[in-house]
């Protein structure tokens, strides 16, 4: 583990050393939490903006809407079975 250090405003520092009172959590697990939501929320908001992008592209719609007939035949094929 790596030692980080930063500043922050005075106000934000308030609210953190108020939640970890009342949560009875040392201020680093907060951060700690707090990073990990908010990068997955980066991760998710790149891979929506991915999608959005895609659903543009003309290519990338044949490629799946050739996937899906492809998926629905192979579902078809097991219900025969």
């Amino acid at each position: 583990m790596a030692t980080f250090t930063s500043s922050l405003p005075d106000h934000i520092l308030e609210q953190l050393s108020q939640a970890a009172k009342d949560l009875q959590l040392p201020k680093n697990k907060i951060i700690e939490k707090a990073l990990e939501i908010y990068l997955e929320q980066l991760d998710r908001a790149a891979f929506l903006k991915s999608y959005k992008k895609m659903a543009n592209d003309p290519d990338m719609l044949a490629m799946a809407e050739e996937g899906m007939a492809d998926y629905f035949k192979q579902l078809e094929d097991l219900d025969k079975e």
